[in-house]
């Protein structure tokens, strides 16, 4: 009888391994332990893109949870947010989030969603989608209603908003897909792993 692939999901994050289960996948989990403020500081510093940093972090969680795990099949994820060309970082007051948000208010912003895969010390897979979110010009009062009702939940979300719960009202129009926007290119990576014969097609 031949034992089942280990599959590492290398976040805390409780959405993405909810939708990793909902998809019917065993699935362990790891906090990958990575300076990601270094990292991104660095990142910017060199020039690279929200994308690239995007890429750049969700490879750097999959490495360092699969190098002590090298059997297993190691998801790696992370989420940046591009608004005019630049990283746009989570908030760290509810100042600050109604500061984004006022400034993000009628425009279009992206979101790049990563995520890699290692297996045996290597990067064997890997991708990034991109979702196009457009605001509503919404009122400074409904802005500081919207935090005073969802500063709890949204104060650890990139853009914070959630479009699972009242954010989805800040928007006009969403381009891309709903996983991405979660965090998570759930389709791709899926599809993968059939390839892999790792789960059943």
């Amino acid at each position: 009888m031949n034992t089942p692939t280990r599959l590492i999901l290398a976040s805390g994050s409780s959405i993405r391994r909810q939708l990793l289960e909902s998809a019917g996948l065993d699935v362990e989990t790891t906090v990958a332990r990575i300076d990601e403020e270094t990292i991104k500081i660095t990142l910017i510093d060199e020039g690279h893109s929200p994308r690239d940093i995007a890429d750049a972090l969700a490879e750097g969680k999959a490495r360092k949870v699969a190098l002590k795990n090298l059997d297993a099949f190691t998801i790696g994820c992370d989420q940046t947010l591009s608004f005019k060309g630049t990283l746009i970082s989570k908030a760290a007051s509810r100042d600050e989030a109604r500061d984004i948000l006022a400034r993000m208010r009628g425009e279009r912003h992206i979101l790049h969603s990563a995520a890699v895969i290692y297996h045996d010390g290597e990067p064997v897979w890997r991708h990034i989608g991109e979702v196009r979110l457009t605001m509503h010009p919404v009122s400074d009062a409904y802005l500081d209603d919207y935090l005073d009702r969802n500063w709890d939940s949204v104060r650890d979300a990139v853009g914070c908003y959630k479009l699972e719960e009242e954010g989805i009202r800040l928007f006009s129009r969403i381009d891309g897909t709903y996983f991405d926007v979660l965090g998570l290119p759930l389709t791709p990576l899926l599809s993968y792993l059939g390839q892999r014969g790792i789960i059943a097609t």
